[in-house]
């Protein structure tokens, strides 16, 4: 397949679902003569994907091109189980390609116990983020605040600059892979204070609701992977505040200036044939025009395929 053609289709018409559709076409995989590795995905052949909530849009993105169809035709193919699930998921066999935040220890020890092996790349670079009421004054938090907050010592809002109110601290669920983020970038061996059952939130965008509006005053903080934040109309009503004095964002991403960054990444089982429809998916996400994709769905691909001509 023609790359740039195909990244120019997609600049040319700013990723809409039916020049997407259009854009779909046979993908080669690598080495070889063009005929030789020519291969086209479809639904009979399609890898079972799976994985986190926050990756649900690329992966609808992702089977539009490769299979030529509307988003909306393709939402039976991107039932996801969440990120602690779906790792299960690969590991019992009922997945076949994981796009996903990265793996709770818990699923690790799993792995390891089914003696199970994967293979799994980063496609792009997350970082979590915590966002506050728009009406907060408070812009910026050290890294040692933020922890003190969740561990309980820091209780009000004016100790960190801000108005004379308790800070209400929102915590997502055990399984979420914000929550691993949480422990694993943030928190390290400090433990999160016990919170209160109201405190903890299952699903994403209940968490940024709760932010937003929360007994109607300014006073609650809780944190998100920054692509819901910034990329899916979730953050009206809230600002997403910066750390260290750094932005979160893709140039704070990439230079690592920004100090909570994890990668999503793209997983398959080790012994994955290179011919098999998953091997092939797994090294398309990686590749210019997964990339360019990933980009253009508003994640921070790993490379900066914006800055390339």
């Amino acid at each position: 397949m023609n790359w740039k053609r195909f990244a120019a289709c997609f600049a040319a018409a700013a990723c809409s679902v039916s020049v997407m559709a259009a854009c779909g076409a046979p993908v080669e995989n690598g080495g070889g003569s063009a005929d030789e590795d020519l291969f086209t995905f479809t639904r009979s052949n399609f890898p079972r994907i799976n994985g986190s909530t926050s990756t649900v849009p690329l992966a609808q993105a992702i089977c539009s091109v490769l299979l030529g169809e509307g988003r909306e035709d393709t939402a039976d193919l991107t039932q996801f189980s969440k990120t602690t699930e779906s790792y299960r998921q690969l590991i019992w066999g009922n997945a076949d390609v994981l796009i996903a935040a990265e793996p709770a220890p818990s699923v690790i020890e799993e792995k390891n116990a089914q003696g199970f092996d994967w293979r799994m790349e980063p496609f792009a670079i997350e970082g979590l983020v915590f966002v506050v009421n728009a009406d907060n004054p408070v812009d910026s938090l050290t890294v040692e605040q933020v922890q003190k907050i969740y561990t309980g010592e820091i209780t009000n809002w004016n100790e960190v600059g801000g108005e004379d109110l308790k800070i209400d601290a929102f915590q997502r669920n055990e399984n979420a892979g914000s929550q691993t983020m949480m422990k694993k970038l943030v928190m390290g061996d400090l433990p999160m204070m016990e919170p209160e059952t109201e405190y903890v939130i299952g699903e994403m965008g209940e968490l940024i609701e709760a932010v937003r509006s929360y007994d109607n005053v300014s006073s609650a903080i809780g944190y998100t992977v920054y692509y819901y934040a910034k990329n899916m109309n979730m953050a009206d009503g809230l600002k997403i505040l910066q750390i260290d004095g750094v932005m979160p964002g893709p140039e704070s991403f990439r230079s690592g200036a920004y100090p909570f960054l994890n990668p999503y990444y793209v997983v398959m089982a080790a012994d994955t044939p290179e011919d098999a429809p998953a091997a092939r998916l797994f090294d398309w996400i990686l590749s210019d025009a997964g990339q360019y994709l990933v980009d253009r769905e508003g994640y921070v691909s790993v490379k900066d395929v914006a800055a390339q001509p």
